[in-house]
């Protein structure tokens, strides 16, 4: 019998799903433990880290052999089709830890100018926010929606998130808090989910360093799709990792930029 094969949406959902099968099971389990991959710091890993990407792996080995691979835990396999699936099986292990649910699966299907689509999933609330360049949809417990990001506002008027109050280097720190003081109102901690809480229309900004590549591309390609923008902090493409300003729309954008290209 032959199958149909299936559209890269499709099989972004079928890893997306297998993520969610894979992770749950652990998630604010008594006994998890975690591991910690840096020297200086802490840097966790977990069983559910690794069981999510392997579950992902699974299902391009079955539907695209011929892509590559890049995911945090268990690095690059290179491809033929030149299309690469860039995986964080669990984008904010520290939240997953603690037992907040604001991390969440990241998945982007990229070539070498950056995403071509992606997903942030956050599995244990059973929402999913896609992005193509046909749509930004967002299905979970209220069902399917659209993803539009807010429209232009001043600065002053604007909600603000980063992951870590320090954010990266005392620099970055500075530049970030620059932007900060002034904003309305400044929020920390979201991890992924603070992207997007962005490409829903939530919030307006979501800046951040010290990034690698899969921490941000399947962000960018929700963001994008529903309308932000997504650069690094003089402008440029920010697919790389690194310094990433995430914003609802070019004006925003704009007026932030100017403040962390002073730092």
């Amino acid at each position: 019998m032959t199958f149909a094969k299936l559209t890269d949406l499709e099989v972004l959902d079928k890893m997306a799903d297998a993520a969610r099968a894979a992770i749950l099971p652990f998630f604010r389990q008594a006994g998890l433990t975690a591991e910690n991959k840096l020297e200086a710091g802490f840097d966790p890993v977990t069983v559910a880290d690794r069981a999510g990407e392997l579950a992902m792996r699974a299902i391009l080995a079955d539907h695209r052999p011929e892509d590559g691979i890049w995911g945090e835990e268990f690095g690059q396999t290179p491809g033929q089709s030149g299309r690469t699936w860039v995986l964080d099986p669990i984008d904010g292990t520290r939240g997953f830890i603690s037992g907040t649910p604001t991390w969440g699966v990241l998945i982007a299907l990229s070539d070498d100018t950056g995403p071509i689509l992606g997903a942030i999933d956050q599995p244990y609330i059973g929402e999913r926010f896609v992005g193509s360049p046909e749509a930004a949809r967002m299905t979970g417990p209220m069902g399917i929606q659209n993803l539009t990001t807010r429209s232009a506002a001043p600065l002053s008027q604007a909600i603000v998130f980063t992951t870590f109050p320090e954010v990266g280097t005392a620099d970055e720190g500075a530049a970030f808090h620059a932007v900060a003081r002034h904003a309305k109102l400044t929020r920390y901690g979201m991890d992924c989910y603070a992207y997007a809480l962005l490409a829903s229309g939530q919030v307006d900004l979501v800046i951040e360093a010290g990034l690698n590549a899969y921490d941000i591309q399947g962000p960018i390609a929700v963001v994008q799709a529903a309308g932000g923008i997504v650069t690094d902090w003089q402008g440029s493409p920010a697919h790389m990792g690194g310094r990433a300003i995430a914003a609802a729309n070019p004006e925003i954008h704009a007026e932030a930029l100017e403040i962390l290209k002073s730092y």
